[in-house]
């Protein structure tokens, strides 16, 4: 799969250094939604998170973002979730550009989101594996 490096704004928002931001890079890229404004969005949405005895944190735009505010956030920009993977079923659908849709996307594999616009794959690396990451489902514009 096709590879162009693009860090979804961050550096142009003013933010250095290494950090676990994928999924507010991803969506900044597919959704053409300017970082910083994904970034506060996200982080606002958090706050309204609970801490549990499971989950002992909240979600963070620079450090993770759990999938319920992932979705949450998604949703309220008109953004549906297309389910890849079901328990039990195995891996159906890989990080190739036969396997999914056209089209703007925020693709979610394991422990890690990445953009996919037209079949190629925007990030700040390549994290298809050669075409066998298996992809556990995806964003799409409804």
């Amino acid at each position: 799969m096709e590879f162009i490096y693009n860090d979804g704004g961050r550096k142009n928002a003013g933010y250095k250094g290494i950090t676990d931001d994928c999924v507010t890079r991803a969506i900044a890229i597919a959704t053409q939604i300017p970082y910083q404004q994904v970034y506060d969005s996200i982080n606002e949405l958090a706050k309204k998170e609970r801490i549990t005895k499971k989950k002992r944190k909240k979600s963070n735009a620079r450090t993770g973002v759990f999938k319920q505010t992932t979705r949450k956030y998604m949703k309220s920009i008109g953004w549906e979730w297309v389910p890849t993977m079901l328990i039990g079923k195995g891996c159906k659908v890989h990080l190739t550009k036969d396997e999914l849709p056209s089209g703007r996307l925020v693709v979610s594999v394991s422990k890690h989101s990445v953009a996919v616009i037209e079949g190629v794959i925007h990030d700040i690396y390549n994290p298809s594996r050669n075409g066998t990451r298996c992809v556990y489902g995806y964003y799409i514009k409804k």
